[in-house]
């Protein structure tokens, strides 16, 4: 990409740029307009790149407010780039030129409203899946899809726009528990789509404006629907010996619709899983969980596994599979895990000690502290979603991709891997992961716990490194697109439009003339 300015260009761009920083000011309050530089870069990264410099980042406090915010920006003819939680590494809010300015969601947290009744919950778009799951655990309720493993910061207004999946990946994705929006649009209008209790209510307008990267308006609320949340839970993990054995037992457990999570684990990934964390901390998640759900002496007897099985239960295991049942009764679960167990072993899958999934689900929402390596190495995914069909073919290409390069990655030390999941029953998500010694970032700093920062010994910067990981995951982004492969969180990182239907394309095309006849709203975001 060709060098672009760090601010906006010219006297006249800077007397524009002053001028409406001074409006906001006035719209929102001082304290909710940021234009000091180290926020400016702050908010100029994502988790693996760093991008042009806003003129100013706001952070609004309501929906009215929002859309004051929005076209006051759009009417200056500045660019409006919303960004939610941050976790997202695909170049979602990062602006393809200097001087916009970024929204800041988070000051909008509010749950407005958990109907137990209708069985849905509104909240606003800055409103982290942590936070949710915190105010309806108590209840019994969740959305059928409930985040993701970043929820700590991982906002559901970001959720929506850039679609995600990890709990209750059984149910499908993010977006899939969606029931209306109100957006933001370009001139300042809210708009509500669709119904506040059952979705579609004609056209889809509501899933228009999901997983839109912000590209068509920015989202303010946000109405899901809600399930009783399960009370009771079986777990089960495997070793499997090939990739092709993996991927057949996650795909028949998808289709069987057995599993509400499944995650699995190269050699190489699995590794890096079990260096990152404590036995301490295994243990103490599963402590805290189980306290909280009145059952003292199980929690006692299972930290009293997790230590006896320590952190290497693993080794020698060439791929490994994680599996969490849920329902009403422990007898269905147990029913769902045998089946499980059944399947693992058709594709010669041994049983494991079950301490991975035991203790992601005791701690849905932890620590970010995997966004970096075990030696403070950075770290970046790229993934596809393909069909059951085509995962072997697949992924033996990734592996062959890798070993390609094998040369360029052992000069630059970068190690790559891969992780599965299930998305509903007729995915399979395919997420290739490198990691390399670079330089840790505005970002990773603001999010790693303080503690484990401390523990890092960290690297220089190393562009070179960069760049092959860089080149590699282009490769395989190219890999996926001629495989037929979906991606979640688009952003300026996937291929969109050249994947559609030329009409398609053409009626997407026209739908962001009409809602953003400026081109203000994110722009560039889903090749738009």
């Amino acid at each position: 990409m060709a060098s672009l300015p760090s601010e906006p260009a010219g006297v006249a761009g800077r007397l524009v740029a002053n001028a409406l920083i001074a409006e906001l000011a006035a719209l929102l309050g001082p304290a909710d307009v940021l234009t000091d530089a180290a926020s400016l870069d702050m908010y100029s990264q994502d988790v693996f790149s760093r991008g042009p410099r806003p003129c100013a980042v706001i952070r609004p406090r309501d929906a009215e407010a929002l859309a004051a915010a929005v076209g006051l920006v759009t009417r200056a003819g500045v660019a409006v780039v919303p960004r939610g939680g941050g976790m997202s590494y695909t170049g979602g809010y990062l602006a393809p030129r200097a001087g916009h300015v970024v929204i800041d969601t988070a000051a909008m947290d509010r749950i407005l409203a958990i109907d137990p009744v209708d069985m849905t919950v509104t909240v606003e778009a800055g409103c982290t899946w942590a936070r949710l799951y915190a105010a309806l655990h108590p209840l019994g309720l969740r959305p059928p899809a409930w985040g993701t493993l970043s929820g700590r910061y991982a906002t559901i207004g970001g959720g929506m726009s850039q679609n995600a999946l990890f709990w209750g990946a059984g149910n499908g994705t993010a977006v899939d528990s969606a029931l209306s929006f109100t957006v933001a649009l370009a001139d300042g209008t809210l708009m509500r789509t669709g119904s506040a209790f059952f979705r579609p209510f004609g056209p889809d307008l509501t899933g228009l404006f999901a997983a839109d990267t912000g590209a068509l308006g920015v989202k303010a609320t946000v109405t899901l629907r809600l399930q009783r949340e399960a009370t009771h839970f079986a777990f089960a993990s495997f070793s499997f010996p090939t990739a092709a054995a993996i991927l057949g037992a996650i795909s028949d457990v998808a289709r069987e619709g057995l599993a509400s999570e499944v995650c699995g684990f190269d050699p190489f990934l699995q590794a890096q899983r079990m260096q990152r964390e404590s036995l301490g901390a295994d243990a103490k998640a599963l402590l805290g969980v189980m306290k909280a759900q009145g059952s003292v002496l199980g929690a006692l007897r299972a930290g009293a596994r997790v230590v006896a099985a320590g952190r290497s239960f693993l080794d020698g295991v060439p791929f490994s599979a994680h599996f969490s049942c849920e329902g009403r009764t422990q007898s269905r679960c147990d029913d769902d895990a045998a089946a499980i167990a059944e399947i693992a072993r058709r594709h010669g899958g041994s049983m494991v000690e079950n301490t991975i999934p035991k203790v992601m689900r005791a701690n849905p929402f932890g620590p970010v502290n995997s966004m970096l390596g075990p030696g403070g190495e950075r770290w970046v995914p790229v993934h596809g979603i393909v069909r059951h069909g085509d995962a072997v073919r697949i992924v033996e290409a990734i592996t062959a991709l890798y070993a390609e390069h094998a040369a360029d990655m052992t000069e630059h030390g970068i190690g790559a891997g891969y992780m599965f999941a299930i998305a509903g029953t007729t995915g399979v998500l395919i997420e290739p992961v490198f990691f390399w010694p670079d330089a840790i970032d505005l970002l990773h700093r603001a999010s790693v716990e303080p503690a484990h920062l401390a523990r890092l010994a960290g690297f220089a910067a190393n562009p070179d490194a960069r760049a092959v990981v860089e080149r590699l995951r282009t490769e395989l982004i190219a890999l996926f697109g001629a495989a037929g492969a979906i991606h979640l969180q688009i952003g300026r990182t996937y291929p969109l439009l050249s994947r559609h239907d030329p009409a398609a394309t053409a009626l997407l095309r026209s739908i962001k003339a009409q809602v953003d006849p400026n081109g203000l709203m994110n722009p560039g975001s889903l090749g738009l």
